[in-house]
């Protein structure tokens, strides 16, 4: 199996340490998923792995790593909207998924030591899943970060830097310590296998429900959910299993809206934005690494990108709240966009919306 570049086409074996490639281009795995078949799911197996005959799954190192992901239940919160409840992870957090997959190829591969840089979740899961594969783990947050996640990061034994400024400033910091340092990138943005562990929420959710809803929300930032469900979406049509692309709505924070911009000005890359502080920090990402290909995406499904209104993030968390699903701030602005988009266009049935983040973790 190899890595391929996505600038340049050269290809390289997954046993590299290379972060990206040298022409500074990122890798997407040389791997094609068998035809989905709901026969083939283990049914046995109780965590994310239990549709490893779709995934790039190195021999048993998984069982191993496992801590239970996945196979979060998708509940009815009204007529026309479903939650996915994904922050019933290890770690709260949809991250899981992604770090499981990855830490369980580097664990294939030997590698002893990783650095990351996060927001928070994807660090805290990276950090919990780097503990159970007995392999040490640094990471890298920006200031600002919740203290909550710093702390569960902390409690499995990584090394916490609290870098000053933006999102993107953490991210430049941990960059330059991989290239300096050598250790491995287990980065959610560099690395493909990552993908290849969030894709199980849209296996999850065709198992539960026998089928794809008509109208699917997903938070944008990084696009770590977002590829993943696309590369999902696009096995289950070509294995027509489905028979078409659901409509998928991808939601930026309106204080930091390189791909909604984007998609006004009909840009082929992310517009340049100046991120402002907001609430959705999670989704905060002013240069977004897969920037291109991910808008490859939206104009290629019609994808509708839209903004959560930074006021209107609070009244969804609180409503979200008090019908007993509590989530983060970033998880309560897709809901926030989906509350200010029906408001404008009218109804929406058959929506689903994933809950990526339990709400103890955006609390101060």
């Amino acid at each position: 199996m190899n890595y391929i570049c996505n600038k340049c086409g050269r290809k390289e074996a997954v046993t590299t340490r290379k972060a990206k490639c040298e022409c500074g281009g990122l890798w997407k795995l040389e791997y094609k998923a068998p035809a989905f078949d709901p026969e083939k799911i283990d049914k046995s197996c109780w965590n994310m792995f239990r549709y490893r005959h779709f995934m790039p799954v190195e021999g048993d190192t998984w069982q191993e790593i496992s801590l239970g992901e996945g196979m979060t239940p998708v509940i009815k919160f009204n007529d026309d909207v479903l939650l996915k409840m994904d922050y019933c992870m290890p770690t709260l957090s949809f991250k899981d998924r992604g770090a499981a997959m990855l830490i369980a190829h580097c664990k294939a591969i030997g590698i002893d030591s990783v650095v990351q840089d996060s927001s928070g979740n994807a660090g805290n899961s990276v950090a919990a899943y780097s503990a159970k594969a007995g392999i040490e783990c640094e990471i890298f947050v920006p200031e600002g970060t919740s203290p909550h996640k710093i702390n569960m990061i902390k409690s499995h034994g990584a090394k916490v830097n609290v870098i000053p400024g933006t999102r993107d400033m953490c991210a430049d910091s941990c960059r330059k310590q991989v290239d300096e340092g050598g250790k491995y990138y287990a980065s959610h943005v560099y690395n493909p296998f990552f993908y290849q562990g969030t894709k199980t929420y849209i296996y999850e959710v065709f198992e539960q429900l026998g089928r794809i809803p008509e109208n699917i929300f997903i938070p944008l930032g990084n696009g770590t959910l977002f590829i993943g469900a696309i590369i999902a979406l696009e096995e289950l049509l070509e294995s027509k299993v489905i028979d078409k692309m659901p409509q998928i709505f991808a939601v930026q924070s309106e204080l930091c809206d390189p791909f909604v911009t984007g998609r006004e000005n009909e840009l082929s890359t992310p517009a340049k934005v100046t991120p402002k502080p907001t609430m959705a920090e999670g989704i905060a990402i002013g240069i977004p690494m897969r920037g291109p290909e991910i808008m490859e995406y939206i104009y290629k499904y019609n994808i509708k990108t839209i903004r959560a209104p930074e006021n209107r993030i609070l009244e969804a968390r609180a409503l979200l709240a008090q019908k007993g699903v509590y989530c983060e701030h970033t998880t309560a602005a897709t809901y926030a966009a989906y509350m200010d988009y029906t408001d404008k266009t009218g109804k929406l049935s058959d929506v689903l919306i994933p809950m990526c983040g339990a709400g103890m973790k955006s609390d101060k």
